[in-house]
């Protein structure tokens, strides 16, 4: 059985140090997009991915939620993983010489502030890691990168500002997916999450009927999502974490009723809670 897993980026992304952190027994392999990642767990050359879904500073990856309906993998577990940013620049360089400033855009979104204030230009990338790769190559004072202090230290940059983040405590939610269903077995006494897909069918307050069920059975919806179903701007499809067991009774019955009122519902996975904030919302 393979001994890896992906993630998007290239070495010193901060997807390959939450892959370190949650499964430091598996070699993180770098993949160059995030649909590649999901490819190798479906063609099973990996085990799991390391997918970035919020950023408590900048919010959803988007295009985590255009890829999650199309793949056939399952939620196994998240991860969250403090963000901490550099601005970095290439030896002998310093803030004053910067013009122009690269990372993805939720790092240039997440330090949005700290760059204005030394007004130089955001440019995005597709990576953090790799823009600070990109940098030591081009070797030029003006060009400076968001990324880890891994990457300042894989790619022998200057570390020009620690913590360049606009918000302390930064946080990066992952998903962590797998080819096969993990479902832990249902524990009265401990907290889990149940992450679900669904589309609604084309009736008056059909969105309101279909989250009724989880309220007349006193679950927490934790998180809702909306976007376009794909090659549609009518269908509206859904994505919600709910706090509970898909194996208890009141989760069986909130998802009947929503079932009753969608045309479509997918339960990407069931997994234990790991952020302190969903503690104590398990229901009987």
């Amino acid at each position: 059985m393979t001994t890896k897993i992906a993630y998007q980026g290239v070495a010193g992304a901060y997807s390959e140090q939450a892959c370190l952190s949650f499964y430091p027994d598996l070699s993180p392999v770098a993949c160059e997009t995030f649909a590649e990642a999901m490819a190798m767990v479906e063609d099973e050359r990996v085990i799991y991915a390391m997918i970035p879904l919020e950023n408590s500073t900048a919010g959803r990856v988007e295009e985590i939620y255009r890829l999650i309906p199309k793949m056939n993998l399952y939620v196994v577990g998240e991860h969250f993983q403090p963000v901490v940013h550099c601005l970095l620049g290439v030896k002998g360089s310093n803030k004053e010489d910067l013009r122009y400033v690269a990372s993805h855009p939720q790092a240039l979104a997440q330090c949005s502030h700290n760059i204005s204030k030394l007004d130089i230009t955001p440019i995005a990338k597709l990576d953090t890691a790799g823009s600070a790769k990109e940098i030591k190559e081009l070797n030029d004072k003006s060009l400076g990168a968001i990324a880890s202090s891994l990457a300042g230290k894989i790619y022998d940059l200057e570390i020009l500002q620690e913590h360049f983040e606009d918000v302390k405590g930064n946080t990066t939610r992952f998903f962590i997916l797998s080819k096969n269903k993990e479902i832990p077995s249902y524990d009265k006494s401990k907290s889990y999450i149940t992450s679900i897909i669904f589309q609604v069918r084309n009736i008056p307050a059909s969105l309101y009927k279909a989250l009724g069920g989880f309220a007349t059975n006193g679950i927490n919806l934790l998180k809702l999502e909306s976007y376009s179903a794909e090659n549609s701007l009518k269908a509206t499809q859904f994505h919600a974490d709910i706090a509970g067991h898909v194996e208890s009774d009141c989760m069986k019955r909130a998802l009947e009723e929503l079932d009753f009122f969608s045309t479509e519902v997918k339960i990407l996975g069931t997994y234990s809670a790991k952020n302190e904030h969903y503690s104590n919302l398990q229901f009987e």
